[in-house]
């Protein structure tokens, strides 16, 4: 098994980058970053708390004018600038994020930079495009409305796509105007701080801030901080709560994208002979398990048509079975390990439950604690219905709950019967069959005949309590990071 080496970020280890410098923590306190895979720490990087929130907060808050006047478009070339420092350092800071996040390199991490990459790269290249109105009011009379950036951000980011979630807070705060600081996820904090490293010469000092620290600590800090203008979160339904409930304390402007379990539907026109095997595969990717199933967009419970089962399951299981987990470092991996200790003992929870209940396994097992990586095995689950609780609660691991169905109606609202309502996937041929389906779920996000990621230039965001605003599109950064000022003269 060959073994990739991987470089620590140098200046970053201080883990807070405040007004254009870096700083280690007052309390001189850090946090140890563990890799997940060999039970290992890495490193360990300054504990930020509501000391380097303050010192970030009053930074940006001095930056936020000029860099407000600043054309968009030069805004967007400094963006496009990080974006291209990112790409010749991407396999150095794939190699961290596989180390810090269990993702495995080959699948996960390497896409996952250069899926960055493209972020900054597409915000920098539409950030001039921000355009106001004109209102038609009659003779002696003009009216105009702009797109003003609401100021300061205070944003946050999960461990389980650090970087491209990073590239994209950044993106949209910058672009449209506004200054930003940042919280990195204390347990994988490093791949960012790399990037933060290429962007400390970008920007102006007080633009671009980070503090990296405990959610308890730094992150709370920054969601309650009155001089923050708008948060946006990235994370668990329960703690998105928390921050909704922070800014609406102070009528803060807020952006959630927080959990799901979504509906992967398969209809019968989708496992014909010339069709089967992409759909098999196509539900393999939407579960996420190359991501060991680390994600809120997982197409967690798959609802197979009655009549195609015995032909497409066996596909789906073979293809799962088939994937090798391993180190995330080792170029063999298909699936690295779950990020942390309390992570891989809920989803040990999880399926022990389901298993004493009397769910089948079609693939895999419970997992068993373990001193050598928190590595779990796909898992496919049947002999199980919506009501179960690994059917309707974020299990955030490799798991997949298989359930057949006949009827359409009475499938369409198992799908729907969730509190959460970010993303499904739908495989069918038939036009009408598609238009139906996606008008009838209740989700942000459909795919159709595929499993793939978010794209830069989608508008992508949930309902329910999967979270509220849209992220990945200008139209999204416009809603979200910028207020509509109408200015009306008498002429």
């Amino acid at each position: 098994m060959a073994i990739l080496d991987y470089t620590l970020p140098t200046d970053g280890l201080a883990g807070c980058f405040i007004d254009g410098a870096w700083h280690w923590p007052a309390s001189g306190e850090t946090l140890p970053v563990e890799n997940p895979s060999r039970r290992s720490v890495i490193c360990e990087v300054g504990r930020g708390t509501s000391v380097e929130v303050d010192l970030a907060v009053a930074a940006a808050e001095r930056a936020r004018r000029d860099w407000a006047a600043r054309p968009a478009a030069e805004r967007g070339a400094m963006l496009t600038e990080l974006s291209n420092r990112l790409i010749a350092n991407a396999e150095d800071v794939a190699r961290i994020l596989a180390a810090e996040s269990g993702n495995a390199i080959r699948t996960q991490s390497r896409g996952e930079a250069m899926g960055a990459a493209g972020v900054l790269k597409y915000y920098g290249g539409v950030a001039g495009e921000q355009k106001g109105e004109t209102l038609p009011f009659g003779p002696g009379l003009m009216s105009y409305s702009t797109r003003e950036p609401l100021g300061v951000v205070g944003s946050i980011i999960p461990w389980n796509s650090p970087l491209q979630l990073g590239a994209v807070k950044i993106s949209m705060a910058l672009a449209t105007g506004n200054c930003l600081v940042l919280k990195p996820a204390e347990d994988a904090p490093l791949a960012v701080l790399k990037l933060v490293e290429m962007a400390a010469d970008i920007f102006p000092p007080g633009v671009f801030n980070v503090v990296t620290g405990l959610g308890e600590e730094a992150g709370a800090a920054l969601a309650t901080h009155p001089g923050v203008a708008k948060v946006s979160f990235t994370g668990s339904s329960e703690v998105g709560k928390l921050v909704a409930h922070a800014a609406a304390d102070r009528i803060a402007n807020v952006t959630l994208e927080l959990g799901g379990k979504s509906p992967c539907i398969i209809f019968p026109d989708a496992c014909t002979p010339e069709h089967i095997e992409a759909t098999a595969q196509g539900v393999v990717n939407a579960m996420r398990f190359a991501r060991q199933g680390q994600s809120c967009t997982a197409g967690s419970r798959l609802f197979v048509h009655a009549s195609v089962w015995d032909e497409l399951m066996p596909k789906v299981v073979a293809k799962a079975a088939a994937m090798q987990v391993g180190d995330a470092l080792d170029e063999e991996s298909d699936i690295g390990a779950v990020v942390n200790e309390e992570r891989y003992s809920e989803i040990c929870a999880y399926v022990a439950e389901a298993e004493a209940q009397g769910a089948t396994f079609l693939v895999g097992e419970t997992p068993k604690a373990t001193d050598q990586g928190f590595h779990p095995v796909p898992t496919i689950l049947s002999g199980l219905d919506n009501s179960w609780r690994i059917a309707r609660e974020e299990v955030f691991g490799p798991v997949l709950v298989a359930i057949p169905w006949e009827d359409e109606d009475a499938m369409i609202a198992q799908a729907n019967d969730t509190h959460y309502g970010l993303a499904a996937f739908i495989f069918a041929r038939d036009v009408s069959t598609v238009s139906r389906v996606t008008r009838a779920l209740d989700a942000g996000w459909v795919q159709v005949n595929q499993g793939g990621g978010q794209i830069p230039g989608m508008s992508y965001g949930g309902i329910k309590q999967s979270g509220m605003g849209s992220e990945y599109s200008i139209e999204g950064a416009l809603e979200a990071y910028t207020f509509r000022k109408c200015v009306t003269m008498a002429l």
